[in-house]
């Protein structure tokens, strides 16, 4: 599969504004680092000298300080350089920030956020050329078809099978399953998980990072009779790639990473190292569209499947589904299971799931506007 060349349309920005939301939530979210204890989300608004609009999202999930950090980022470095000057498209725009502020990402130690940032202008580029030549974002980058399959992520090691049961209620066929809090708490979940959705259903494990290689040597065979789709960051994102490859050779389970990747040439070596069957760039966290595109095509032809790491609020999320219907293959969408009224009031058609999957449709860009007002009605009342 060959992916459509990037659309180039000249684009000249008046603003680009950051808006900060968090909403209280009820249940925290665990993972084997940290946890979340409210969902923050930062919109980007994009517009350019003629009036068009278009709306991205920047990764803030952790610390918790980030969706503000990263606002003033935007706000103080990167919307000046942003609104200087023409750019022939939003991939040009993301080549020239990138650089442009390279030299200030290593002064400052801050190489993710300030990649964030971008990512999340670019998100917002994209979604105004869409809307201002009146397509779907998923037709504007060339695609074919506006289906795409989920999954429900982000599944809590306390109750599991109450959040699946739930999920699977709405129409969700696939689930994946957060592990690293022990062998044994990992073991019984899996187990009644499993149990519960027959052999049939899509399975899949994320380590969140969680251990050695020694530990993921140690679990990978205990894993193996639960018919995981994929095992996610068993390993460090940043542990040398033989490792990597060790732990491939130790189980038949796929393994699965790329959300905490950054960069062509770090995208470049996780894909040439082999030991990777799921390739899961965060549009939001690195890159935006301009720079995962080939990464994604590169992904492809290499034989991995690519299924796009998000976690965040609507905006994104629904960047990451247009994204993904353009691009073919069999992946499947990301969708958080937890409650986040930052993500279900921007849905759109990814509020309804029909037997795994759900259609985009052909409304301008990501297809949703974002009404400023309601989402800090719905971030005041929290879930």
């Amino acid at each position: 599969m060959t992916l459509a060349p990037l659309p180039a349309a000249p684009v000249q920005l008046a603003r680009v504004e950051a808006f900060v939301f968090r909403c209280p939530i009820e249940t925290p979210v665990r993972t084997s680092f940290g946890t979340m204890h409210d969902r923050p989300a930062v919109y980007v608004r994009a517009e350019d000298l003629d009036g068009a609009v278009g709306w991205g999202e920047i990764w803030c999930n952790f610390p918790s300080c980030g969706a503000e950090h990263r606002a003033r980022l935007l706000e103080s470095v990167l919307a000046p350089l942003a609104t200087s000057r023409a750019f022939t498209g939003p991939a040009e725009a993301f080549a020239w920030l990138t650089d442009r502020t390279a030299v200030l990402a290593i002064q400052s130690g801050e190489h993710g956020p300030m990649a964030q940032a971008i990512a999340g202008i670019d998100l917002a580029l994209w979604d105004l050329c869409a809307r201002r030549a009146g397509q779907p974002l998923w037709r504007y980058l060339g695609g074919g078809h506006d289906a795409v399959q989920v999954y429900a992520s982000g599944i809590n090691p306390d109750g599991p099978e109450d959040v699946v049961a739930a999920r699977r209620a709405e129409g969700y066929r696939a689930f994946k399953l957060k592990v690293g809090f022990g062998e044994d708490r990992d073991l019984r979940n899996l187990a009644v998980v499993r149990e519960m959705l027959g052999s049939g259903m899509p399975l899949m494990a994320d380590a969140n990072q969680g251990w050695t290689l020694d530990e993921a040597c140690r679990m990978a065979p205990r894993l193996d009779g639960f018919g995981l789709g994929w095992l996610e960051e068993p390993l460090r994102a940043d542990r040398p790639w033989t490792e990597w490859q060790r732990l491939a050779g130790a189980t038949s389970i796929p393994l699965a990473g790329g959300e905490n990747v950054l960069g062509h040439p770090a995208f470049d070596a996780a894909i040439g190292s082999g030991a990777l069957a799921v390739l899961q760039p965060d549009l939001a966290k690195w890159g935006g569209i301009s720079g995962c595109w080939p990464v994604i095509g590169r992904a492809q032809a290499a034989g991995l499947r690519y299924c796009p790491h998000f976690l965040g609020g609507g905006v994104g999320l629904l960047a990451s589904a247009h994204v993904l219907a353009a691009a073919g293959g069999d992946g499947l969408l990301e969708i958080d299971a937890n409650p986040n009224p930052l993500r279900t009031v921007l849905a759109g058609p990814l509020a309804s799931i029909r037997e795994g999957g759900c259609r985009l449709g052909d409304g301008p860009g990501i297809g949703v506007q974002p009404d400023l007002q309601a989402l800090a009605d719905v971030a005041a009342r929290g879930c």
